[in-house]
């Protein structure tokens, strides 16, 4: 008998792994997931202290100590997200987490990795660029003073990158066994019937509003001060450069992974390789945008220091943009699971 399609494409779709149980995966699984947990522990210690008063870190004179109800809210929000990455570090390698709805564990590691993604990557940006400027004093006062001491960030961003490199690890071993048939083929292999005119309206929707957010950033990683307050402008230093010239890069890879996978350009590559840059970067574009759109809404500041309609406006853009990219993923992956008649 002739299979028909939906025949075939059933008997082509491989069994859906077991999970682990050699004792050398589930030995590294675990190794992973204490590294993760441990490189939580430094960041919420020393938020936990400053909500109770502590002052370790924080030099005379930071704008911290200026606002004490919205430092205590601020960090008790960073304490509970940074919690959540020892949640997902447990789920993901306890037998139970095979059972979690996959939306209910594939947001807040999208969520994760946007966070981290910026982090990971503009740290050691970051201090190849003092190395070369010797250091991040602005050139309007070069004795202003300090946010921080230098030595908080080496302990909070280098925890971070490490949060960063074990829940990563720990994700793509999860998703491989559990759902790692959706993606498995390249680029000419897509079946057309997974993507649609939805998620290309979406990717052309988001390529054009990412030319707000990209001319803006790319504006002030050259130097501009369009749209920045006196105050911003004046504090500018190496770091900011960096960070914006990294967001840049992170709107150009985010669209590019959206356009091959909606018009399943780059036919030679991986379903794999456009998949993961879309899912790195529109995390890192919608999640910061998010972010920093929150905090200049609701964070204190003076006059010089608020943020301006354009700033305001670059920031919801970009979070916007990264979440029409992230749905496109989305999309492809629930139905290319419809199609091979299982669920993930």
């Amino acid at each position: 008998m002739t299979p028909t399609p939906a025949t075939a494409t059933a008997r082509s779709v491989p069994a859906l792994p077991a999970p682990p149980t050699g004792p050398g995966p589930a030995r590294g699984r675990r190794l992973l997931r204490a590294v993760a947990v441990a490189a939580c522990l430094p960041y919420l210690v020393l938020k936990a202290a400053w909500i109770g008063g502590s002052r370790v870190g924080i030099p005379e004179g930071s704008t911290l100590l200026d606002h004490r109800v919205a430092m205590i809210v601020a960090n008790g929000v960073s304490v509970l997200l940074d919690s959540c990455v020892i949640v997902l570090a447990l789920v993901l390698t306890r037998p139970c987490g095979r059972r979690v709805p996959a939306w209910s564990l594939a947001f807040p590691v999208w969520v994760a990795t946007g966070l981290l993604a910026p982090i990971m990557a503009g740290f050691p940006l970051q201090l190849l660029a003092r190395a070369f400027t010797g250091g991040v004093a602005t050139a309007s006062d070069p004795r202003r003073d300090p946010f921080l001491h230098e030595w908080v960030f080496g302990v909070v961003y280098g925890g971070f990158i490490v949060q960063g490199l074990a829940l990563g690890a720990l994700f793509v071993l999860y998703a491989r066994d559990r759902w790692g048939r959706l993606w498995r083929g390249r680029m000419r292999d897509l079946p057309s019937a997974v993507t649609g005119r939805i998620p290309r309206a979406a990717v052309a929707v988001a390529a054009v509003l990412a030319l707000f957010p990209f001319t803006v950033r790319l504006v002030w990683a050259c130097g501009g001060t369009a749209g920045l307050g006196a105050g911003r402008a004046a504090d500018r230093t190496s770091d900011f450069y960096v960070l914006e010239g990294l967001y840049v890069a992170f709107l150009v890879l985010a669209v590019a992974g959206g356009v091959v996978l909606a018009f399943r350009r780059a036919r030679v590559l991986p379903v794999a390789v456009p998949l993961a840059t879309a899912w790195v970067c529109s995390g890192a574009v919608a999640c910061w945008g998010g972010w920093m759109l929150l905090a200049s809404l609701l964070g204190p500041g003076e006059p010089a220091d608020r943020p301006t309609r354009l700033v305001i406006l670059t920031y919801a853009a970009q979070m916007t943009v990264g979440l029409l990219l992230a749905s496109v993923g989305a999309h492809l992956l629930t139905r290319r699971s419809a199609a091979d008649r299982t669920r993930p």
